[in-house]
């Protein structure tokens, strides 16, 4: 999970933790997971030096967290800095109103957007213990 970690962005913790609790996962909660959200987002992240970063959560395939553009296309890509995703992740912000202040940009199926958030929410005890 190493390899999802990138130094300067403080996401890429959450994303490392996100991944670990999708590895816990028994294959059916897997399986579970994915027909609940059934979406790949691609995360488009700037940190505070203006570096960009992509990682892509795949709840549609596999069930993974990988670096880099999806493969294949993302249903969903979120572009947002470092600190939203890190405060999105943690619950600290609310997805809708980070997208309605400009914060969170979507291409895509939008509405998937929404979706994250339960992403969040079930790996949220081993993600915060990160931030």
């Amino acid at each position: 999970m190493s390899d999802l970690k990138e130094e300067g962005f403080q996401a890429s913790e959450v994303l490392a933790a996100i991944a670990t609790s999708f590895a816990g996962l028994s294959d059916d909660e897997k399986k579970a997971q994915i027909k609940k959200v059934n979406a790949i987002f691609e995360l488009q992240l700037k940190n505070g030096s203006g570096k960009t970063g992509t990682w892509t959560i795949d709840l549609k395939k596999t069930g993974s967290v990988y670096k880099g553009p999806a493969k294949p296309k993302a249903d969903v890509t979120i572009i947002m800095d470092d600190a939203t995703f890190c405060d999105l992740a943690s619950g600290k912000l609310d997805g809708q109103k980070a997208f309605m202040t400009g914060k969170l940009k979507a291409k895509g199926n939008i509405m998937l957007a929404t979706k994250l958030d339960s992403v969040f929410k079930s790996a949220q005890g081993k993600a915060k213990a990160k931030l």
